[in-house]
C-alpha cells in the first residue's frame, strides 16, 4: 500500500467515524458550558484564597520572626 493510498484510507475512516459520533444538543452543550464556567470560578477562588493565606503567613509569621 502506498503512502497516498494509506492517507486516503485514513481520511475515509475518519469520515465514517465522524458520522457515528453523537453530538450534544444545545441544552447539553449549555449545561456543560455552565459546569466549566462555575468550576473555573471555584478553582480561581480556591487559588486566590491559598495565595492570600500564604502571603499572610510569609509576611506576618516568617518576617515577624526575623524582625523585618
Amino acid at each position: 500500500m502506498s503512502r497516498i493510498a494509506g492517507a486516503r484510507d485514513f481520511v475515509q475512516e475518519c469520515v465514517v467515524e465522524m458520522e457515528r459520533v453523537t453530538w450534544p444538543d444545545r441544552e447539553q452543550l449549555r449545561n456543560a458550558t455552565w459546569v466549566v464556567i462555575l468550576f473555573t470560578i471555584l478553582l480561581t477562588l480556591v487559588i486566590w484564597i491559598m495565595d492570600m493565606v500564604s502571603g499572610l503567613v510569609i509576611v506576618e509569621f516568617i518576617m515577624g520572626i526575623f524582625g523585618a
